[in-house]
């Protein structure tokens, strides 16, 4: 592995904000400055995505929604030029399980010849029944993993031009506490040889997120590219479109009134943590790391599936295999 010297392992510190689980992205980025930064966010058209938008775009950055749905994308835009009507908003197809839309993305930005200075690998799919792409890639590790590994490398030179020129280019990698339903399995990613469970495949694709933010950090800190993961909370949002209601509610999730529990943040809190780690000063350079409600995760105490993080995420070993392993499987597709 090529390893930047400029990536440091997570001190015994960790990075603490003013902000907290019930803050929203717009607190977020009140009193900063975006402008003259260019933000990229997956699924930007809907959900976290959109509130993520929002606040970027409230702060004065240049944003391209990257969407597979075209018509919701331009709605989102539109409503989001209403709001703010100096912003500077474009969007433009990606479907994150066809390589070749990833592929046409990365090389229709890397043309233009401009930095890319924020990099929100936000959308994703979760639980769905047994599913692969034209390749045979299960579904959410495609998505959710593969998708957004081709997308980044793909935008690499966009990302290096922003921290050669500002020093602070910043990748989010939206994660989840579902991390800890399941590590990253190098011997069967696409559950060929065990039985498929659709929590399981969230749970390593989500596993493989926060890896990836891991490895990529390794890589290219000294570049001046931050790489993070992020859990943003529960949020009920589209991602949930899978999940019957009563499946949600065996699983504990509403209250007896059938309003979710109380640990449920609404979407623009989810999202905070996602701004947070796109724009924070503290963050600047420090990456590598899982973050939620605008701090430094640490590591989970057993049993705990709400907060915290398992160490398989922390495995730079594990995130070299990963890496590897994702560079095979892209190059396998002409």
């Amino acid at each position: 592995m090529n390893v930047s010297p400029a990536a440091m392992p997570p001190s015994n510190t960790p990075i603490r904000s003013r902000f907290g689980a019930r803050s929203t992205a717009l607190e977020v980025v009140e009193g900063l400055s975006l402008q003259g930064r260019h933000a990229v966010v997956t699924g930007g058209a809907a959900g976290l995505g959109l509130e993520t938008s929002r606040a970027l775009v409230s702060a004065g950055a240049g944003l391209t929604l990257a969407v597979r749905n075209l018509h919701q994308g331009e709605d989102a835009a539109a409503l989001l030029r209403q709001q703010f009507p100096q912003a500077r908003i474009d969007v433009a197809p990606l479907d994150l399980a066809d390589l070749a839309s990833v592929r046409r993305f990365a090389r229709t930005w890397t043309a233009q010849s401009k930095p890319l200075h924020i990099l929100i690998n936000n959308a994703a799919i979760m639980a769905c029944p047994l599913a692969r792409t034209a390749q045979g890639w299960e579904s959410q590790f495609a998505t959710n993993h593969l998708g957004h590994f081709a997308l980044t490398t793909g935008l690499l030179p966009a990302l290096r031009a922003a921290g050669a020129d500002g020093g602070d280019a910043r990748v989010v990698c939206l994660s989840s506490s579902g991390h800890k339903l399941s590590t990253v399995h190098l011997d069967d990613l696409h559950f060929a040889h065990r039985p498929y469970d659709k929590w399981k495949a969230y749970g390593q694709a989500k596993s493989a997120n926060a890896l990836f933010a891991l490895g990529l950090h390794l890589r290219f800190a000294a570049c001046g590219i931050t790489a993070n993961s992020v859990h943003p909370g529960g949020i009920m949002t589209g991602l949930q479109k899978y999940l019957a209601d009563d499946e949600m509610r065996a699983m504990g999730w509403f209250k007896e009134d059938g309003t979710p529990l109380d640990l449920f943040k609404s979407v623009a809190q989810g999202a905070s943590t996602s701004v947070w780690a796109a724009t924070a000063p503290e963050l600047t350079g420090h990456g590598g790391r899982y973050l939620e409600d605008c701090h430094e995760g640490v590591p989970a105490e057993p049993g705990n599936r709400i907060s915290g993080y398992a160490p398989h995420i922390m495995d730079a070993a594990l995130a070299d295999g990963l890496w590897e392993a994702s560079e095979q499987l892209l190059a396998s597709v002409a």
